[in-house]
């Protein structure tokens, strides 16, 4: 066996052989025969007929870094933390008494005009919201945009508090503690076929934290559909249902219900586990005894929708609630699953993806747990767009049904739908065809899906409704029918409706002639062609579905206050908020110094040609926090770039001197001809020790100043305005400790990386 939990399985199983049976904890592919030893070896997939595939991780490319500025493009949105909602324009060089700088030129409302400082760029963000609505453009100078601010700080302030009262009133409240895990949980676990992602054995360890605090557990699963979530919340059912409490599963629709029913009834087959469904696929009398059974404790594991929180249901002992898909419930069920947040475990599941910075901004007022990576295995999805071709579509559609497996076709038109499924099954008799939308009586639509999933149906065409829909991994190929008239998001979410087992997929987006397209749908097409790999970084669809994620937790009512500020900087607020209600002292800014120094600094279009890499090294220059930071950045540029000239030697200069003014906590770096002026700011005291420790290590002798701000005066040898700028940042970085300049990576070996002055 390859784990001691599987072993133990084994050695129980197998207890009447003991004598004639050796079982040992070991790796090995297969079995073999040893005649002449009389050896006979199994490993235990053989055993089982199972096999747990392991395989080599993909190698993907890395996405692009959306909660900045790095993908700004001219005409898109921005927040400027100080001013508000503008619209980028460009980078400008500018010319003031002969020093040539960088800004950003920003247009608000009545063409008003914002030059930032490239220095100022971490005062900027692309502004988030919904896709394809746009915001209102601020006012510059006037007090609309901090009365907006304000208006949004007051909602997080109070979506906050919501939070934390509940979080406290659960803390208050005594729960019941589970033991930690025992044998039989081990074993259940090992019998898992397949291999665990990271953010799945993460999950599963914060569930089962929680189940032995003696506090109501109320935690937030998210992942994508296939993602592994379900495994999750069975080895939590398992674990409750082992201490002899009983397990509710909640869901929104029945055939959700039937299908989780399916899978928690195939995984725990081997263990004395009672698993029922109470649905309208249930006769009233299989209802009834149900509910009885459920009353008695005969019944450890119930799944439903939500007929299981009426109140003629009755549990013997409930230890916890598992919610699928919470947001897809009514305003009623909502508040009466706020009953039982109160009183038992509830482990919530969701499909939409939840936005990082959300997920920082609520920590410590809701416990979240996110599975983002991908099950081992998960194969890229092969999209192509095509024009409407009769021997192309019947192709697709054959090749997925001849290896067995099934298809969506999205028609996303219920007038035409039906003639579409006409024109389809005229075209392929072979083919068994169905059809499903929004307008279909609920019994029929679940009929028809639940016929899919047994496979009784080789092709469904469907509109929209699939783009939440079930987990089947036997769809791989998705056909899409005037693909330009859907978003970005929901063309990556429909998509993501094939690719879920270890087959290729493919996905076929049909569109009018590309001439007819306007400038938007053809952008729009590009993207989703050219990001087919997992983890490629699709995030500019994904942050559409985030924006509707961060809606599913916070409340309908807070969407407009994230639209009129942008996403990032209402993350930030709510951050803030939870902070200040949990009596937290907000996180001590060492105050940004002004660096005064008379040179041309700044990326020439010669060095890098592309405005939006101009834009991502400013950006990332103004928001490095270390030495070391900026020493990346400029190994980058070498690498990519070359030889940097000397307008981005300087720039590089003056933000090494930047980090060493923060550390020693100055206002002001200055340089005037030959002198080194380091201004701090008046409440600053300066040490005897702080004083004597830097009079030591410097290798050019200071002059200090006491009158008034504290300051030091230090003489530059010789040499132009980047000599004397790189002597500056020596006599820093003298000061600041050796420890900085050891920090640095040894692969430069350039005089400037020393902390002598030279």
């Amino acid at each position: 066996c390859d784990n001691q939990g599987q072993a133990d399985r084994l050695a129980w199983l197998l207890e009447e052989q003991a004598g004639l049976i050796h079982i040992e904890v070991g790796v090995f592919h297969e079995g073999f025969v040893f005649p002449e030893a009389k050896v006979f070896l199994l490993n235990d997939h053989e055993v089982f007929s199972r096999y747990r595939r392991r395989r080599r991780t993909r190698k993907f490319r890395k996405g692009v870094a959306l909660p900045g500025i790095t993908a700004l493009a001219r005409g898109d949105f921005i927040v400027h933390v100080d001013h508000g909602i503008g619209r980028y324009r460009g980078i400008e060089t500018l010319e003031i008494d002969g020093i040539k700088r960088d800004c950003l030129l920003l247009h608000y409302r009545e063409n008003d005009k914002l030059y930032v400082p490239v220095g100022q760029l971490d005062r900027v963000r692309k502004y988030t919201g919904d896709e394809g609505v746009a915001p209102m453009l601020s006012k510059l100078g006037g007090a609309g945009w901090e009365r907006i601010k304000a208006r949004a700080k007051k909602a997080a302030v109070q979506i906050a508090k919501d939070l934390l009262e509940l979080y406290a009133e659960r803390q208050a409240r005594p729960g019941y503690a589970f033991p930690p895990d025992g044998p039989r949980q081990t074993e259940m676990e090992a019998a898992f076929i397949y291999e665990e992602t990271p953010d799945q054995l993460t999950a599963t360890r914060d569930v089962k934290k929680d189940l032995e605090r003696p506090v109501p557990m109320d935690r937030l699963i998210c992942g994508d559909v296939g993602y592994g979530k379900t495994e999750v919340a069975i080895r939590a059912a398992f674990k409750v249902v082992s201490d002899g409490k009983q397990v509710a599963v909640l869901v929104p629709t029945t055939i959700l219900a039937q299908q989780h029913y399916i899978t928690f009834t195939e995984r725990l087959a081997d263990f004395p586990v009672e698993v029922d469904v109470l649905s309208r696929f249930r006769t009233p009398k299989e209802q009834r005894d149900i509910l009885e059974r459920l009353k008695r404790g005969k019944i450890d594991i119930v799944i439903g929708t939500h007929r299981l929180i009426s109140k003629d249901v009755e549990f013997k002992e409930l230890g916890l609630v598992v919610v699928d898909e919470e947001q897809r419930f009514g305003v009623k069920h909502k508040e009466r699953l706020k009953r039982f947040r109160r009183m038992v475990d509830v482990l919530t599941m969701t499909a939409t993806p939840i936005p990082r910075t959300l997920h920082m901004s609520l920590s410590g007022a809701r416990d979240m747990s996110v599975i983002t990576t991908p099950p081992h295995g998960r194969q890229p999805i092969h999209t192509e767009i095509l024009l409407f071709d009769e021997d192309k579509i019947a192709e697709a559609i054959l090749r997925e049904v001849d290896r067995g497996g099934q298809v969506y076709f999205v028609h996303n038109r219920v007038q035409s739908i039906d003639s579409m499924a006409a024109f389809l099954e005229e075209l392929l008799p072979q083919v068994r065809f169905s059809v499903a939308h929004g307008q279909m009586s609920e019994r029929e639509l679940e009929r028809v899906m639940l016929h899919f999933l047994d496979k009784r149906i080789d092709c469904l065409i469907s509109t929209m409704i699939i783009e939440s829909g079930l987990d089947i991994p036997n769809v791989n190929t998705m056909i899409i029918n005037r693909a330009d008239r859907f978003g970005l998001s929901q063309l990556y979410q429909l998509r993501g409706r094939v690719g879920r087992s270890n087959l290729s997929a493919f996905a076929y987006l049909i569109i009018p002639p590309w001439r007819s397209l306007n400038q938007t749908a053809r952008k729009r097409l590009r993207a989703i062609e050219e990001f087919t790999h997992l983890g490629s970084g699709f995030k500019v669809a994904m942050r559409d579905l985030e924006i509707r994620g961060a809606g599913n937790i916070l409340g309908t009512e807070q969407h407009g206050f994230v639209m009129a500020v942008g996403f990032d900087l209402y993350c930030r607020l709510l951050e803030e908020s939870v902070r200040e209600l949990k009596g937290e002292a907000p996180e001590a800014e060492v105050p940004e110094p002004k660096i005064d120094i008379s040179v041309s600094a700044f990326i020439p279009r010669a060095y890098i040609s592309e405005e939006a890499q101009r834009v991502s090294f400013y950006q990332r220059l103004a928001e490095a926090k270390k030495l070391v930071d900026v020493w990346e950045i400029e190994a980058e540029m070498k690498d990519r770039y070359g030889a940097p000239p000397d307008e981005v030697r300087s720039l590089l200069e003056v933000a090494y001197v930047k980090q060493s003014a923060r550390v020693l906590r100055a206002a002001t770096v200055k340089i005037a001809g030959p002198v080194l002026l380091v201004g701090f700011p008046e409440e600053r005291e300066l040490s005897r020790a702080e004083v004597e420790t830097w009079v030591s290590s410097a290798s050019e002798p200071l002059r200090f100043a006491f009158d008034g701000a504290p300051s030091i005066e230090v003489m530059l040898g010789a040499g132009d305005d980047l000599g004397r700028l790189e002597q500056a940042r020596g006599v820093l970085q003298e000061l600041t400790g050796e420890e900085q300049a050891k920090s640095l990576p040894r692969g430069d070996k350039s005089p400037r990386y020393v902390s002598k002055a030279q």
